[in-house]
């Protein structure tokens, strides 16, 4: 990871309570970053992931210490709270997501909420806000999805790509990376 990159900026982290969103902010907390907003709507996740980053190794908790971190419970269905917590950011990774296939599967309406309209209202909170760049955190089931979780996870995909090409969007560049299953992730 090029450390350089997220000097002296901002960042929100949505599911930042996730096993790829705690991961993320730790290794972000490791650079010369300005702040790491840390959000979640899991107000224990929240506390868990404090509590694990102030045990961390020392160069983390000297960051912390210099309060590089903010953590901000909040839910990406909320898009008044999505332009809230884009303000003076430079790069959102968007981690929140509901990922258990067969959870998403027997809540349906809950899953495109989160899954779709949530990533809709990180693009429009980060285009509207001018954040510098947004990376979409995806899944390797969106490739000839069978499961509702990919499906709804490829149409926020084909949101971040048409969201590259409008004319609003002249500031956020919109980037997508894919995972498959991580070991010793959570659900995996």
């Amino acid at each position: 990871m090029n450390k350089d990159f997220f000097k002296n900026k901002t960042i929100l982290i949505t599911g930042a309570t996730g096993s790829i969103g705690s991961a993320i902010t730790e290794k972000i907390l490791e650079t010369n970053c300005k702040v790491v907003r840390a959000l979640s709507n899991d107000e224990d996740g929240i506390y868990k992931l404090s509590e694990n980053l102030s045990k961390k190794k020392e160069k983390l908790s000297i960051n912390i210490k210099k309060n590089k971190i903010r953590y901000l419970i909040g839910d990406v269905r909320d898009s008044k709270r999505c332009n809230e917590l884009c303000q003076d950011v430079d790069i959102v990774i968007h981690a929140a997501a509901m990922k258990h296939v067969p959870i998403c599967e027997y809540n349906p309406d809950e899953a495109k909420k989160t899954n779709f309209y949530g990533t809709k209202n990180i693009i429009n909170a980060s285009i509207k806000n001018k954040v510098k760049k947004l990376l979409f955190i995806s899944t390797d089931k969106v490739v000839n999805p069978s499961s509702l979780m990919g499906k709804t996870k490829l149409h926020a995909e084909k949101l971040i790509l048409n969201s590259n090409k409008e004319k609003k969007n002249k500031h956020t560049k919109l980037s997508i990376i894919r995972f498959g299953n991580i070991i010793g992730s959570r659900g995996s």
